[in-house]
């Protein structure tokens, strides 16, 4: 059964949107400028403690040379970020500089994705050649950072001024593609993730970065097809994928026909296939399907003897991915509208998975504090009413507590920083970069996070707007 939200010192809810221009502006405008890190404008009080940089990545441009990439997926990366010193605030926007990227300038065109002329499409696929967009999330590892897209590599950024370094395979560990969403298991003191590698036969590689030492590959597991895979969980005992039936259309993508969206077809009629890698024994592999469902994220999830417990939220098909194409043509705002939290319980020893909803409320972008990924956590922190909102679930009551943004501003994945010292997962800040229409600037939205609904406690300013950013991070000062 559905539990009810219960809303705590909850902001007046927003009337609706009197600008349907704002989401699909953030899809397909880009980066209007890109600078260094400079002083931003302050808007309340800034917490003495809160101190370190927050870092955002999502695609930036969106078109070049007068042509229009065919999907915002499809945009070139722009990291973005945002210096604390505890009194002052200073941002720094730039465009992931990929080889591919400077191919296309040097020539003078667009020369990657479906937006490039389709002879030259063919010569990328027949040349394995491809632009790495780097345009989805960020990581921090052993005091490097990362931008990553799940179809390519990490490309290394100097975390100090944003400068591309470039590709890497992190010494040899990865074997083809990295994903973008590595999730930390702060238990076992190292971040795990997982790569695609297509071919004859689909192989799921799966990786450990520990906090001390090299990357390595723990091993791969044999898929029966090609997917389309986002994102994974990590527990301290086990990897869990849920890979839905989204299948690449092989013989559109080899010939380069279509539309972004017609290269992948949602089969529901094959159902979601639940995929448990045990960490310390990969090759003892548990598998098994259950009815189609799609997601795009998961929030958390921990180990209970045989049993693994999966917070995620939960789509009942593919048309929030249509959506955000469509969004990228000017189109419908409602792109995530449909996600609903969910918790499944996985029983290893039946091979079975329940699911249920918890909450009956639009949300994405969930996210938890940092130390409890893992483990059984108290509190989730998403963002609520297809982004018009900034909540945080409390996993024991069920309560969530939101600030509703103004009609004319949209929040971004919303990310905890503990003060200091906190023995508590709220005891600390919320921070989510957030966008508004009648200025059109970005600012980051400071929050206690013990009194989210009250409103942010300061906003930093831009004196510009961001494109749509997707995930990100926060590195505590040194």
């Amino acid at each position: 059964m559905v539990a009810p939200i219960q809303l705590i010192d909850v902001a007046p809810a927003a009337a609706p949107p009197s600008s349907r221009e704002l989401a699909a502006r953030l899809w397909t405008d880009n980066l209007p400028r890109q600078h260094g890190f400079e002083p931003l404008v302050v808007e309340g009080t800034l917490p003495a403690e809160l101190r370190g940089t927050l870092y955002r990545n999502g695609p930036g441009q969106f078109e070049q040379f007068g042509t229009r990439y065919s999907h915002p997926f499809e945009g070139d990366g722009a990291v973005t970020a945002v210096r604390f010193d505890g009194s002052r605030a200073f941002g720094s926007s730039m465009l992931t500089e990929s080889a591919g990227l400077g191919e296309e300038r040097r020539a003078g065109r667009v020369l990657y994705g479906l937006a490039a002329p389709w002879s030259r499409r063919i010569r990328n696929v027949l040349g394995k050649r491809d632009k790495n967009t780097a345009n989805t999330n960020v990581m921090m590892w052993q005091g490097r950072l990362f931008a990553l897209m799940e179809a390519a590599r990490p490309t290394e950024l100097d975390p100090r001024d944003l400068r591309t370094i470039g590709e890497t395979d992190l010494d040899g560990a990865i074997v083809a593609m990295f994903s973008a969403h590595p999730h930390r298991v702060a238990a076992r003191r190292a971040t795990y993730n997982f790569g695609l590698e297509y071919g004859r036969k689909t192989k799921l590689h799966c990786y450990e970065l520990p906090d001390v030492g090299p990357a390595r590959r723990l091993g791969a597991v044999e898929l029966s097809y090609a997917p389309m895979l986002h994102d994974f969980i990590a527990t301290e005992t086990h990897l869990v994928f849920f890979v839905s039936p989204v299948r690449i259309h092989v013989p559109r993508m080899l010939l380069q026909l279509g539309s972004f969206e017609q290269l992948f077809r949602y089969q529901p009629e094959h159902g979601t296939e639940v995929i448990c890698v045990p960490i310390d024994r990969p090759a003892e592999v548990v598998r098994f399907t259950v009815d189609a469902f799609y997601q795009w994220h998961f929030t958390n999830a921990c180990s209970r003897g045989d049993e693994l417990v999966i917070d995620y939220v939960r789509y009942p098909g593919f048309e929030s991915f249509l959506d955000i194409g469509a969004l990228g043509r000017g189109g419908t705002p409602e792109a995530l509208g449909e996600g609903r939290a969910h918790r499944a319980r996985i029983d290893l020893a039946a091979r079975s998975l329940r699911s249920e909803q918890v909450l009956d409320a639009s949300c994405e972008f969930p996210t938890v504090a940092p130390g409890a990924e893992g483990r059984a956590h108290r509190y989730a922190y998403l963002a609520l009413d297809n982004l018009r909102a900034v909540g945080k679930h409390d996993t024991e009551t069920n309560a969530v507590e939101q600030h509703a943004l103004p009609a004319t501003q949209r929040a971004t994945e919303p990310l905890f920083v503990p003060r200091p010292g906190a023995a508590s997962e709220d005891d600390g800040w919320v921070v989510a970069l957030c966008h508004d229409d009648p200025s059109n600037r970005a600012f980051v939205a400071v929050y206690d996070a013990r009194r989210l609904g009250a409103g942010p406690i300061a906003r930093v300013w831009f004196d510009h707007q961001v494109p749509i950013t997707f995930h990100g991070t926060f590195s505590p000062a040194g």
